[in-house]
């Protein structure tokens, strides 16, 4: 039986196939400067948080897709704190998913139906194999100790 993406855990999928992506995907100039969302504070801190973000969309579209830009702002969004009044929730960037859906695209990972991205066969073979090699560590892992 083949493992995909269902079979582990989503932080690890996310990690490594950031790490793959790090050196096909181009990172514009301008995600060290801007907030991923009105909500934030300051910009993210972490260097690789565009190729995270760009595996975590790929993994949104698989899971989830057909799936659009709209959808993942508020999947993407917090909450907004207030000193005086209720918390609300507000929408992220639309910036940053829509440049990671081009970049996605230029792999051919991605592709865009008239109704949202949906993941292509090249896509799925991508993130089902680092599955299945995450699946295999942790099943040496365990037998180990």
């Amino acid at each position: 039986m083949m493992t995909t993406v269902y079979d582990i855990e989503a932080g690890d999928l996310i990690r490594v196939a950031a790490e793959r992506l790090k050196g096909s995907v181009e990172k514009p100039s301008y995600v060290g400067f801007v907030k991923s969302s009105q909500s934030r504070e300051r910009p993210p801190e972490d260097p690789d948080f565009w190729y995270k973000r760009c595996a975590s969309i790929l993994r949104q579209v698989y899971v989830n897709g057909p799936i659009g830009i709209s959808t993942l702002r508020t999947r993407y969004g917090s909450r907004q704190d207030h000193v005086v009044h209720r918390h609300h929730h507000l929408r992220a960037g639309s910036s940053i998913i829509r440049d990671a859906f081009a970049e996605l695209e230029k792999l051919k990972y991605v592709k865009n139906t008239g109704r949202g991205r949906v993941i292509t066969p090249e896509g799925k073979a991508f993130l089902d194999r680092i599955s299945s090699e995450i699946k295999q560590g942790k099943v040496q892992e365990q037998k180990a100790a």
